[in-house]
């Protein structure tokens, strides 16, 4: 790989403000000088900042609007964990400086130790510990309470809380979860029920916190509020300090209006309030919740692999919106058929072009959602190619969606019912046709099936099963099982029977949003069902015809980037790129 250099021919300068992993430090000292400069005073880091391209901090160095105008030189500041609190990130986008993160890499770290957190405070281990170690046996005044059956609150259904949920759902918990707007996550989870805070309050057992802190969240948690919790309830805060008013949870512990908290998160970092952390209902830890050797090991990997590539960043614009991208980061949205992977993969290595790119949209945490290509992409992808060509839209081109219903064929009706029933994952329901579409739209249903017969059911998941794990198990069943299964848009079962021969049923699927589609699986990780999202795509580039070679290549990113775009230039010169405006209709090979 060539070395990265600026402008004025010298590599990046990079200054490490706080401590990070060896690994991601050594990936950043292959690629650019790199200064480590930990503990420094404000005033120490104005004085030098100005001699860097970019800055890496954590958790104690603050990031402020005067560090960023002291910064002459400064292109990036990347944050080894997640949340940007101790970052100016406004004034850093006013004078065009890059903030990255990594929202992932501590998200199981924090849910584990809130799980630990939440054993700690219901039985009581702590005081069990101290007391043990003191020579009393006092197992009768350490009686706790279980999780089974008991109520969690989460405040916040984030990467963490979504964890958390996974986690308290396993110890047979029951969910309640405050987020201010129905995400498609929340759409996705049949085993959560959203309420608002104040009735989250009244019911639960036990309330986690997992939101940003914000001035709307600031002291989301104040005497009003506490108030109006459990006298059996108990408290739990692993994101920010700020979230909750530490004189009015002293006061209320005092009081005993409420059981306990655990808190590892304060107000004041590293000089917490000594009557609260050391009261005999408190669980406190020094801010640990991502301090595992695989969350600060992950962090380091994730952001130095930002770094690196933010620095081999092509700086050309392209004459098409084609971009070489790292394959690690595109993403498909749906399920793909192994054997059509398998043969495309065969023919692109017999070819070596690369025919239509997959078209794409970046989501904000800088991953490709892939929208048409996902088999492209598998194969590009089991073929080991580290970089590929992809086409970068945006919904502002006036990108749609359609939801294809399915035709399955040849199959009997009472043997598709039989084989439908059987399936764990879903339950079905009888109805009629005329309710069914209301049914479906108010009662949460991931579908319904009308047969042959006349005869319709609505589809929903089991309860405690996720909504895209039925709802693949439903349509994976009878595309195994049907002798034909076809994508439609007409849903009238009398003209479907002229069109197919030995028609069994249609099923018909809610129409979805290009981002709910994209909101799904970006947040849950699970993929769609083939077959039923088709992205209407403006400006779709076909017959790219682009040498994999180079792609295969050790070439930089930046480098594959320039090898595009001069080649891309060179088509445009020659008059060898055409724009169609008509639909087409398009032949599979």
């Amino acid at each position: 790989m060539a070395i990265m250099k600026r402008q004025d021919g010298r590599r990046p300068h990079i200054l490490i403000c706080d401590p990070i992993h060896e690994t991601g430090l050594n990936m950043l000292q292959e690629h650019m000088d790199v200064a480590i400069k930990t503990h420094l005073s404000h005033e120490e880091l104005l004085a030098i900042v100005h001699e860097y391209d970019g800055i890496v901090v954590e958790n104690d160095t603050q990031v402020t609007a005067d560090v960023i105008d002291h910064a002459l030189n400064l292109r990036l500041i990347g944050r080894a964990g997640a949340g940007f609190e101790n970052i100016d990130v406004l004034h850093a986008q006013e004078k065009e400086v890059a903030v990255l993160n990594c929202p992932d890499a501590n998200t199981l770290a924090v849910a584990e130790h809130t799980m630990g957190l939440l054993l700690s405070l219901a039985r009581r281990l702590p005081r069990a510990y101290t007391s043990l170690m003191a020579g009393q046996w006092d197992s009768q005044s350490l009686i706790g309470t279980g999780l089974s059956g008991k109520t969690l609150g989460i405040v916040g259904f984030g990467r963490i809380g979504r964890e958390v949920a996974i986690r308290a759902e396993a110890f047979g918990m029951k969910l309640l979860v405050n987020e201010p707007s129905v995400t498609p996550e929340l759409r996705l989870q049949s085993n959560v029920q959203r309420v608002d805070l104040d009735e989250m309050l009244h019911r639960a057992d036990f309330i986690s916190l997992h939101v940003p802190l914000r001035n709307e969240t600031r002291h989301i948690i104040g005497a009003a509020q506490l108030a109006k919790m459990k006298p059996t309830a108990y408290l739990i805060n692993t994101a920010r300090g700020g979230l909750i008013d530490e004189a009015a949870l002293l006061e209320a512990l005092e009081d005993g209006r409420i059981a306990g908290a655990a808190l590892d998160v304060f107000q004041t970092a590293q000089q917490p309030n000594r009557a609260l952390i050391e009261h005999p209902r408190v669980i406190a830890t020094p801010r640990i919740g991502a301090s595992t050797e695989d969350a600060v090991l992950a962090a380091s990997i994730t952001l130095a692999e930002q770094i690196i590539e933010f620095f081999q960043e092509v700086e050309v614009s392209t004459v098409l919106p084609l971009r070489v991208v790292p394959m690690d980061k595109v993403v498909p949205h749906e399920h793909f058929d192994q054997k059509r992977v398998d043969r495309l993969a065969g023919r692109l290595e017999k070819d070596g072009v690369l025919g239509n790119p997959p078209v794409v949209v970046e989501s904000e945490d800088g991953r490709y959602i892939v929208l048409d290509g996902a088999t492209r992409t598998t194969a590009m992808k089991q073929l080991g190619y580290k970089h590929g060509i992809v086409q970068v839209i945006t919904t502002e081109d006036g990108l749609g969606l359609h939801t294809w219903y399915h035709v399955i064929c040849q199959i009997g009706v009472e043997t598709l019912l039989t084989l439908l029933r059987s399936l764990p994952n879903i339950t079905m329901q009888e109805t009629d046709i005329e309710k069914a579409p209301d049914e479906m739209f108010e009662y949460g249903g991931l579908c319904y099936i009308q047969l042959i017969d006349n005869r319709v059911f609505l589809i929903y998941p089991a309860p405690g099963v996720n909504r895209l794990e039925a709802l693949n198990q439903f349509t994976e069943a009878y595309i195994d099982a049907a002798g034909h299964v076809d994508r439609t848009l007409n849903s009238n079962i009398l003209s479907l029977k002229n069109e197919y021969e030995a028609l069994t049923a249609v099923v018909i699927f809610p129409e979805y949003t290009v981002n709910q589609v994209m909101a799904a699986t970006l947040s849950s990780g699970r993929l769609f069902p083939a077959g039923i999202t088709r992205f209407i795509i403006p400006g779709r580039i076909l017959r790219l015809n682009a040498d994999l070679s180079v792609l295969k290549s050790d070439k930089t990113l930046r480098e594959k980037n320039r090898w595009l775009h001069e080649l891309l230039v060179e088509k445009q010169g020659k008059g060898g790129i055409r724009f169609y405006g008509e639909p087409v209709y398009l032949l599979d090979e």
